[in-house]
C-alpha cells in the first residue's frame, strides 16, 4: 500500500504532494490535468519504469532531474532521474538502501489497466506478448533479465543482418544465443498460458453469466516441444531471407497468443461487450497471480477504464476492487463513486 507521494519535476508536475487511502482513490480532473502522469509516477515508484515513452521523457521539460518520493507500509521509496551526457541515470532507494535497478524482490506488485489494453484482443501480437511478459516479470525471479538479454541479443543479430552477408561469420553465435534465451522465454509463457486456462472459463462465466467456453492458446513460431533447437534450425535455414528482410523472422518476438471464445478466435468472433469481459477476466487473473506468488495484494492502477465499460462490467469490476488499494482516473467522479457503497478518496486535479 502507498500512503503518500511527493513529485518534483516529473512530467507535468513541478512540485506536488498527495495522500492516499488504503481503499479506492479517485483521481478526477479534465483532460491534460495530469491524471495519467500521476498513475505513471505510482508505477515508477512500484517497479521503476514508466509505461509510456522513455525514462528521459518522464523528466519535466527543460529540467535536469526529477525526484519521486513515496511511503509504503514497509518504509520510504525514492526514485531519482537525472539527465546525463549518455542518457538518463536512474537511482532507487528502498528500505534505506540505494540501487541502480529494482530487482523483483525490491518492487511492489502492481497491475495497470488502461485504454490501450482494450486493444489486447484486436491489436498487434506485440500487445499479447507484452501481457504475458509483463505478468511474468512481476512473478518470476530473473525473467526481467531474461527478457532484456533476449532483446539485446535480437538487436545485435538484426544489426548484423542490416550490415549484409559479409557478417555471416558472426551470425552463428547470436543464433545460438537467441535459441537458448528464446526457449526459456517460451517455456515460461507456455506455463503461464496453461495456468490461465485453468481459471479463465469459470471466471468469464462469473463475470457474464454466460455458458460460452473460453480458452487461450499460445501460438509459437517454432515447434513448441523443442523450441530452442527448432529456432536454431530456422535461423540457420532462413539466413538469406533474414538478410533480405533486415530482421529476424523467427523467435519469441514473433509468437502470438490467441484468445478463443466458443472455439473461435475472439478477435473475429467476440462482440464489443464480450471483448471487454474477456479483457477484464485476463486482468483479474493477473491480479490473482501476483497476489498468490508475491504474498501481498498488488496496487491497482486504472486509467480512465470505467468510461469504457458498461453498467454490468463496471459492477463486476467494482466488486473485485474493494479488496485492493486502487487508483482510478476519470473526468467525471460520479461515473465511479456511485458504484462504491463505502467512502472513496477523491483527488481533484486542475489544468
Amino acid at each position: 500500500m502507498i500512503t503518500d507521494l511527493h513529485l518534483q519535476h516529473f512530467r507535468s508536475y513541478s512540485d506536488a504532494a498527495f495522500e492516499f487511502d488504503p481503499g479506492v482513490n479517485i483521481i478526477v480532473g479534465p483532460n491534460a490535468s495530469g491524471k495519467t502522469n500521476l498513475l505513471e509516477a505510482l508505477l515508477f515508484i512500484a517497479i521503476g519504469k514508466p509505461y509510456r515513452g522513455s525514462t528521459s521523457e518522464s523528466i519535466q521539460f527543460t529540467k535536469p532531474w526529477s525526484r519521486l518520493e513515496a511511503h509504503t507500509l514497509k518504509g520510504e521509496r525514492v526514485v531519482k532521474l537525472e539527465t546525463i551526457a549518455t542518457g538518463t541515470r536512474k537511482q532507487f532507494q528502498a528500505g534505506g538502501q540505494s540501487y541502480a535497478r529494482l530487482f523483483l524482490n525490491k518492487t511492489l506488485p502492481v497491475v495497470l489497466f488502461e485504454p490501450e489494453h482494450l486493444q489486447l484482443l484486436n491489436g498487434q501480437p506485440e500487445r499479447r506478448r507484452a501481457y504475458l511478459d509483463d505478468t511474468l516479470e512481476q512473478t518470476i525471479v530473473g525473467f526481467g533479465r531474461l527478457r532484456r538479454d533476449y532483446k539485446r541479443a535480437l538487436s545485435q543479430r538484426n544489426r548484423l543482418l542490416k550490415l549484409g552477408p559479409r557478417t555471416a561469420s558472426q551470425l552463428f553465435a547470436w543464433n545460438v544465443r537467441l535459441s537458448e534465451l528464446g526457449s526459456q522465454i517460451v517455456k515460461h509463457r507456455q506455463d503461464l498460458t496453461n495456468e490461465i486456462n485453468q481459471s479463465i472459463a469459470n471466471l468469464y462465466r462469473q463475470l457474464t453469466a454466460s455458458r460460452a467456453n473460453v480458452s487461450i492458446e499460445y501460438m509459437p513460431s517454432c515447434i513448441s516441444a523443442n523450441y530452442g533447437s527448432d529456432l536454431l534450425q530456422k535461423l540457420e535455414q532462413h539466413t538469406d531471407l533474414d538478410y533480405a528482410r533486415g530482421f529476424t523472422a523467427y523467435g519469441p518476438h514473433r509468437d502470438d497468443l490467441m484468445i478463443l471464445l466458443k472455439g473461435h478466435n475472439a478477435h473475429m468472433a467476440a462482440s464489443r461487450g464480450e471483448t471487454r469481459s474477456l479483457l477484464l477476466a485476463l486482468k483479474i487473473l493477473e491480479v490473482k497471480r501476483l497476489e498468490a506468488l508475491r504474498g501481498q495484494k498488488p496496487v491497482l492502477l486504472l486509467d480512465d477504464v470505467f468510461s469504457e465499460l458498461d453498467g454490468s462490467r463496471r459492477k463486476a469490476l467494482t466488486a473485485f476492487l474493494r479488496d485492493y488499494q486502487t487508483f482510478i482516473t476519470t473526468t467525471d467522479a460520479d461515473i465511479v463513486t456511485h458504484h462504491f457503497s463505502e467512502g472513496t478518496n477523491i483527488i481533484p486535479l486542475n489544468k
